[in-house]
């Protein structure tokens, strides 16, 4: 897309924006774990979505906030302030350029909490109509219903979940033998919790992945990213519909 074709398209197209992060994922999954998977997700849900109005995807940002994993090596990490800053800017571009619906799909829990403020602060300060979601998040009910009786900790970090969908992407980026965890399986899927709990220490506690990957598989991990795009792409649609629209001529 040249300058030309993007101030053209601005106005009457959905910016997507992917956030993704650069971080140790355990001993068997890539540090950019999470970048190719929102990345491919944007990508597909795009494709799906786009036969009903018009779609820009933006490049997928590679560093998330996840000072939570430098410990372990293999993470580049931003600030949460320099995090926010930096969507804030990209937002206010996107509003210089012409996009009046933009749309931050998140890859990294990390970003989660930080793209909701700078959503918000965006659409204050702008003529702009902003959205964002983590892609499990949107996808969850689904998410969840697709991964029983094998996989219950949805999204968790380096784990099941996770570690299933990148065999289904790229196999060959997952490492083997995958680590175990024993006596890590559930009678039900995880809840959502009512409330967040951080506690010092805790990644280190558990060697930086929150589940077993034992039960992670090729079919698994496309049926996850089957049900993600679909989702994904329907709530992007949703999102774009809901804006009002300048009167045509």
């Amino acid at each position: 897309m040249t300058r030309t074709e993007a101030v053209e398209a601005a106005s009457k197209c959905l910016l997507v924006i992917p956030l993704g992060a650069t971080e140790q994922h355990g001993p068997h999954l890539p540090v950019g774990t999470d970048t190719m998977l929102v990345e491919t997700i944007a990508e597909r849900a795009a494709l799906a979505a786009g036969n009903s109005f018009s779609i820009v995807l933006g490049p997928t940002l590679p560093f998330g906030s996840s000072a939570h994993h430098v410990r372990f090596g293999g993470t580049l990490s931003v600030t949460t302030a320099s995090y926010y800053r930096v969507l804030m800017d990209l937002g206010r571009s996107a509003a210089a350029c012409g996009f009046r619906q933009v749309f931050f799909l998140n890859g990294h829990g990390g970003n989660h909490e930080l793209a909701q403020l700078a959503a918000r602060d965006l659409a204050l300060e702008h003529p702009l109509a902003v959205g964002t979601g983590s892609w499990w998040a949107m996808a969850y009910d689904a998410l969840i219903e697709a991964g029983i009786p094998s996989i219950r900790n949805i999204p968790g970090h380096a784990g099941g979940f996770e570690t299933a969908v990148m065999m289904a992407m790229a196999r060959h980026l997952v490492r083997e033998p995958r680590p175990a965890r024993a006596h890590d399986r559930r009678d039900s899927p995880t809840p959502r919790a009512d409330y967040r709990t951080e506690v010092h220490g805790s990644w280190e506690a558990i060697d930086g992945f929150t589940d077993s990957p034992a039960d992670a598989s090729v079919d698994l991990g496309s049926l996850f990213l089957t049900v993600a795009v679909v989702k994904v792409a329907a709530d992007l649609a949703s999102f774009y519909a809901s804006i009002p629209k300048p009167p045509s001529g």
